[in-house]
């Protein structure tokens, strides 16, 4: 197991009923900025229940958060906080929302340039405004981390970046919040967490991380059982709760610890988001079957350990097993209602060319053993057309 620091100051409030405590969080002379997407909240009682127990709180309000957030609106909203001199965010939404806030709270501050540079050259930051978050739809994990993603539309950028000024203080997960969600939503959340997972466990064989393997098997497990029934019984409390706290956990640092990490599959999927604005879980069910295929011996034993402890998939031959496991892989993703080539989103050889250019002109090498070039893209992308 290689060396490891690790820190998750994030407090968890899980549970029905739960988003009136967020009234015990905030400082009571702190002015409030709530951050949201496209107004959900206002239809699904969550926008009512927050507005009652900030009662007594000067509270104001910006809404129109994609989902891949802007940095063009971002921004806007960081501008928003410097006039008002507002004191404390609170992200109610989704993965976009609070990845927005983590990139608010560090922009309004941010003194030494363009903020930009925060996310394209990884600049330090020296202060960011406190802020908590009500979990909407899970999916992301960015209600337990120091990361976000970000998205230039000016110049179609999706890049990510961190610091451990962006946790959030604390986070409220009421699984009754995601029943009004839409089937897409909901599946495109699980195989989020899924490939999350799959990012942190699907390397190189190191043989000595039996916790953080069990761990991730465990999450995986149960997004492979939950997954579906979430989208059969909506209103099922248990199944969402069981879903929401895994995909929390698929991303809270707990299963990366001391273990190599991939996240090719994010960042290949990142450039056809930016570019064509695919759903970002659908291009990772693009992309994870292609790097399962060409880096297959590189990854042999992990992938044949994922079909056998996730699938059962039990095979004395190793190229049936691993054959096996990428397609029960592909099953899954189109089970939740994901379809997983290229030419399902009518893309193509264009798209192949314009995602690979791009991973060559940054100079970028992916995956845990930055083997991962821009020819290698084009074959993964390739094989998913």
């Amino acid at each position: 197991m290689e060396n490891f620091i690790f820190a998750n100051p994030v407090k968890i409030i899980f549970g029905k009923d739960t988003i009136k405590n967020i009234a015990n969080e905030i400082p009571k002379n702190n002015k409030i900025l709530i951050v949201y997407g496209r107004g959900s909240i206002k239809k699904n009682g969550v926008y009512d229940q927050v507005i009652a127990a900030l009662k007594g709180h000067e509270v104001h309000e910006f809404s129109g958060i994609e989902p891949n957030p802007h940095y063009e609106t971002c921004m806007k909203a960081a501008a928003f906080i410097k006039d008002k001199k507002l004191d404390y965010v609170l992200a109610v939404g989704g993965g976009s929302v609070i990845d927005a806030v983590k990139f608010i709270v560090a922009a309004a501050y941010f003194e030494i340039g363009d903020p930009w540079i925060i996310i394209s050259e990884h600049a330090e930051i020296k202060r960011a405004l406190p802020f908590g978050a009500i979990l909407t739809l899970p999916a992301t994990g960015s209600e337990m981390n120091a990361g976000s993603v970000i998205t230039r539309a000016e110049t179609h950028d999706k890049i990510s970046f961190n610091s451990p000024l962006i946790y959030p203080k604390f986070a409220v997960l009421d699984p009754t919040t995601t029943y009004s969600l839409p089937a897409k939503q909901i599946g495109n959340g699980i195989a989020d967490a899924f490939v999350h997972v799959i990012e942190q466990y699907l390397t190189y064989y190191t043989g000595d991380s039996m916790l953080q393997d069990y761990m991730a098997e465990a999450i995986l497990k149960t997004l492979v059982n939950e997954g579906p029934k979430a989208l059969e019984s909506p209103t099922d409390y248990d199944v969402r709760a069981n879903l929401m706290w895994a995909s929390t956990w698929a991303l809270n640092g707990w299963i990366n610890c001391g273990v190599p990490q991939d996240w090719a599959t994010h960042m290949i999927g990142h450039e056809i988001t930016a570019f064509y604005g695919i759903d970002h879980a659908q291009t990772l069910a693009i992309v994870l079957p292609g790097v399962m295929t060409v880096l297959r011996n590189q990854k042999a034993k992990k992938i044949i350990r994922l079909g056998r402890e996730v699938f059962g998939i039990n095979m004395e031959s190793k190229d049936n097993a691993i054959n096996q496991t990428i397609k029960v892989v592909e099953n899954f993703f189109e089970k939740i209602g994901i379809k997983t080539h290229l030419s399902d989103y009518n893309l193509g050889d264009e798209a192949i060319e314009k995602v690979s250019n791009r991973l060559a002109q940054r100079g970028w090498k992916l995956g845990e053993v930055r083997n991962i070039t821009a020819d290698t893209v084009k074959e993964i992308l390739t094989l998913r057309k």
